[in-house]
């Protein structure tokens, strides 16, 4: 598999499983029994895909030479810079935090769509 094939797999794979926790933390504000620890797992994993994603991406841009779509790398420092401030409200909001990771997962996601949409 080449490095590009694996960025733009990879990049889907980021979109689903940000939105995929996102949907969760959002139902987990309301409904308590899906509280649960796999969902911060989950959470971690999605966001740790995000760098992943990034080095592949980087590791891809140093392989043209450095050449490659603007916009598309700004979304995609944005995802990045997204994660950080989800961490570090993290503490803040005492039960509101899965409503904080849900609909910043759901962004993530969101941000990950408009970098795939300006790859070209």
């Amino acid at each position: 598999m080449s490095l590009r094939s694996l960025h733009d797999w990879l990049g889907w794979v980021v979109v689903g499983a940000n939105a995929a926790v996102g949907a969760w933390a959002l139902g987990a504000q309301w409904l308590l029994w899906l509280r649960r620890r796999p969902l911060w797992w989950c959470v971690g994993i999605a966001q740790a895909l995000l760098f992943v994603q990034a080095i592949v991406g980087v590791a891809l841009y140093n392989e043209v030479g450095g050449e490659g779509p603007r916009l598309h790398m700004f979304y995609g420092f944005l995802t990045i810079v997204s994660v950080a401030v989800l961490y570090g409200y993290r503490g803040t909001l005492g039960d509101r935090r899965w409503t904080l990771y849900g609909l910043g997962s759901l962004f993530i996601a969101g941000l990950s769509l408009q970098a795939i949409a300006n790859a070209t």
